[in-house]
């Protein structure tokens, strides 16, 4: 595969390719199920220590 043929398909399939990962990404932090994993996340830094380790 020579450098055209690459710089081509780069910039067609690739960047389909990217677009669609890039919304899948962006979907997947609204999904419902993950919500509480993401307001445990959020407020992780502000959890008391001991508590957290044990």
């Amino acid at each position: 595969m020579n450098y055209e043929a690459l710089r081509h398909f780069a910039d067609s399939w690739g960047l389909v390719a990217m677009g669609v990962m890039f919304v899948s990404f962006i979907g997947w932090t609204f999904l419902p199920r993950v919500r509480d994993a993401h307001a445990r996340a959020a407020t992780m830094i502000l959890d008391d220590e001991d508590h957290a380790n044990g």
